[in-house]
C-alpha cells in the first residue's frame, strides 16, 4: 500500500513538472503563421457567439475588416507574447471595456514556487499616477516613502511616456469615452508593464525630483529578514530570552474576543491587505463634522449589507443633511451590493436595472463550461447542469426576436427604511467604471446627486459584464474575457457611448496628486458652507 501510494506521488510530481514545461514551452516558441491567423478566427468566432452587444459602438462591416487586416499582418512566426501586442488593439475595436485579452504568464515548479512565496519583487511596491504625459509615484507600500512624488524618467532604457500611451492601445473604455485611459494606465501601470515583458527578477528605474535624478535597482528581496545567529557566540556570552509569561485564562479570552471583533470590522469593511487599507470607509468631516462621508474603492469583497447599515443608522443619528458619496477609482463590483447601496440614497420605489440582454439560453453554464475552467469544477458543474439548465431557462425570456435574463433587481424594490433624504454630492473620476456607473446613471437620471469630478470610464447607458467567458485561444494560449449579459438601468442619454459628466468638472492637476490635496471634496465642502450660510 505504501509503495502504491509513493508511485502516485512519484508520479504526480513528474506529471506536473511536464505540464509547466509543456506550457512555458508552448508560451515562447515562435508559433506558425496559420496557427496565429487560426487563433484570429478563433476569437472573433467567441465574440460573435457570447456578445450580445458586440456592434454597438463598430459597424460589423468596420470589425471584420480589422480583424482581416490583422491576419494580413502576420507574416513571420510569432511567440504568444508578441502575438498579444498585435491583437490586444484591434479587440479594443469592440469599444467595450469588460472585453480584454492577455498573455499567460511564465509558470514555475512547486519548489520554486515555494521559494518566490518567500520573496517580494520591489517594483510592485510602488502605486503611480498618469498625468499630462508623465509617469509619477503617487505612494508606496511600506516605510520607504522616499519615491513619492518622484517622476518615472525612465525603466529599464525605455521611456515610461511610450510605454503608458503604447498601453493605453490594448485597453478599451465603454463606448467612446477618453477619461478612463489616463486613469487605469497610471492605477494598473505595474500589472501592464508585467503583462508586457513577462516575468522579471530585476528591473531598474531612473526618478527624477525637484532636486536630483537618481536610479534604482528593484530586485527579488525576502519578505521577513530572519535573524541570523551569530556563530562565534557561545553560551556564556550569548543573552539568553525571558520566556513569554503564561497567560491567565482571562488574557486569553481577551485575546480571542479582540482577534474576533477585528475579523468581523475587516470582513465589513472589506479589507485590503496590500495597502493595509478598507474597500468602504464611512466618517463625518467638515468644519463642525456633520457631513457624512462615504468612500467606497470597491464593489467587490466583504459583508456589505451590515456596513450600510451600521453607517446610515448613524447618519439617521446624526440628522446629518448632507452625504458624499466618493466614487473615484471605484472599477466596480457586485450589481447586489449597488442596488442594497441606491435603496438608501431613494425614498420611492425603484427599478434599479432592466432585464439583460443574452445570446444563450443557459449563459451562466456557458461562463462555467470554458476551456479555463479547472476539470474539477467542470465535473461539479456537470452534476448539477440539470439545476443550472432550469435556473437559467426559468429566468431567460425572448422578446422581439431577443433574449433577456432577468435578474431580481430588474424588478420594483423598496427603499430602505434608513434612507438618507438630504442632499447627495457624488464623486467621480475616470476610473468609476462598471457598477460605479450603473448606480451613477441611476443618481444622475433621477437628479437625486450633484456629480464632481470628471466624466466616468463606464458608460451611462450600459456595459456588458454580469457573467463572463475567460477564453483560452488554442494555439497561442492568450486568454480573453467576453462579458454575456447587458447591465443596464432603465435610463437612456444620447448620444450613446459617454459616461455620466458632472455637474461641476474639477479635474486634479498634477501639483494637487503630489500634494495629496482633494480639490473636488474642497468643493463640495465650500458648497455647503455657502448654501448654509
Amino acid at each position: 500500500m505504501k509503495k502504491s501510494l509513493l508511485v502516485i506521488l512519484i508520479a504526480t510530481i513528474v506529471s506536473s513538472c511536464a505540464t509547466v514545461e509543456k506550457h512555458n514551452a508552448q508560451i515562447t516558441k515562435l508559433h506558425p503563421i496559420n496557427d496565429l491567423k487560426e487563433d484570429v478566427d478563433n476569437l472573433y468566432t467567441q465574440l460573435k457567439r457570447h456578445h450580445p452587444k458586440l456592434y454597438q459602438y463598430t459597424s460589423q462591416a468596420f470589425m471584420e475588416s480589422r480583424f482581416d487586416s490583422l491576419k494580413q499582418t502576420i507574416r513571420v512566426p510569432l511567440n504568444s507574447r508578441d502575438f498579444y501586442k498585435k491583437v490586444a488593439p484591434v479587440l479594443t475595436t469592440v469599444r467595450q471595456g469588460h472585453v480584454s485579452i492577455r498573455p499567460q504568464g511564465k509558470q514555475f515548479k512547486r519548489k520554486e514556487r515555494k521559494v518566490l512565496l518567500k520573496k517580494k519583487f520591489e517594483f510592485y511596491d510602488l502605486d503611480f499616477d498618469y498625468r499630462d504625459n508623465k509617469l509619477f509615484v503617487k505612494r508606496t507600500i511600506g516605510k520607504d516613502s522616499s519615491f513619492v512624488g518622484a517622476e518615472v524618467i525612465d525603466i529599464a532604457g525605455e521611456s515610461p511616456t511610450d510605454l503608458a500611451e503604447t498601453y493605453k492601445t490594448r485597453f478599451a473604455s465603454d463606448g467612446f469615452n477618453t477619461t478612463l485611459f489616463d486613469r487605469f494606465v497610471g492605477k494598473g501601470f505595474r500589472a501592464f508593464y508585467i503583462r508586457d515583458k513577462g516575468f522579471l527578477d530585476s528591473l531598474e528605474v531612473t526618478f527624477k525630483t525637484k532636486d536630483s535624478t537618481f536610479s534604482k535597482l528593484f530586485k527579488r528581496v525576502p519578505k521577513k529578514e530572519k535573524k541570523i545567529k551569530d556563530s562565534t557566540a557561545t553560551k556564556n556570552d550569548s543573552i539568553k530570552k525571558p520566556k513569554p509569561k503564561k497567560l491567565s485564562k482571562q488574557q486569553k479570552d481577551s485575546l480571542k474576543l479582540a482577534s474576533k471583533k477585528r475579523k468581523k470590522f475587516r470582513k465589513k469593511h472589506g479589507y485590503i491587505a496590500r495597502t493595509k487599507e478598507y474597500t468602504r470607509n464611512f466618517n463625518f468631516i467638515g468644519e463642525d463634522s456633520t457631513v457624512a462621508y462615504m468612500k467606497i474603492r470597491g464593489f467587490s469583497n466583504g459583508n456589505y449589507k451590515k456596513f450600510y447599515e451600521a453607517s446610515f443608522k448613524k447618519i439617521d443619528s446624526a440628522k446629518a443633511k448632507h452625504f458624499v458619496l466618493d466614487l473615484r477609482d471605484n472599477g466596480g463590483g457586485r450589481i447586489a451590493e449597488i442596488e442594497h447601496l441606491y435603496s438608501y440614497l431613494v425614498d420611492k420605489e425603484f427599478q434599479f436595472i432592466t432585464e439583460s440582454e443574452v445570446n444563450s439560453r443557459v449563459p451562466i453554464l456557458k461562463s462555467i463550461m470554458s476551456n479555463t475552467t479547472p476539470t474539477s469544477l467542470k465535473i461539479l458543474s456537470g452534476i448539477l447542469s440539470p439545476i443550472l439548465i432550469v435556473q437559467n431557462l426559468l429566468r431567460v425570456k425572448k422578446k422581439d426576436g431577443k433574449l433577456y435574463y432577468n435578474f431580481k433587481y430588474a424588478k420594483p424594490e423598496a427603499p430602505n427604511p434608513l434612507n438618507f433624504k438630504g442632499k447627495i454630492y457624488v464623486l467621480i473620476n475616470g476610473n468609476s467604471f462598471s457598477a460605479s456607473s450603473i448606480i451613477s446613471t441611476n443618481l444622475h437620471a433621477t437628479k437625486r446627486a450633484t456629480f464632481v469630478g470628471e466624466e466616468t470610464g463606464g458608460a451611462y447607458n450600459g456595459t456588458v459584464a454580469g457573467f463572463y467567458k475567460l477564453y483560452q485561444l488554442p494555439n497561442s494560449k492568450l486568454v480573453t474575457r467576453i462579458g454575456l449579459m447587458q447591465i443596464e438601468a432603465p435610463y437612456k442619454q444620447q448620444p450613446d457611448g459617454y459616461g455620466i459628466k458632472p455637474d461641476v468638472k474639477i479635474v486634479p492637476t498634477v501639483a494637487d496628486v503630489l500634494q495629496q490635496k482633494d480639490p473636488e471634496l474642497n468643493w463640495i465642502l465650500s458648497d455647503i458652507k455657502n448654501n448654509m450660510n
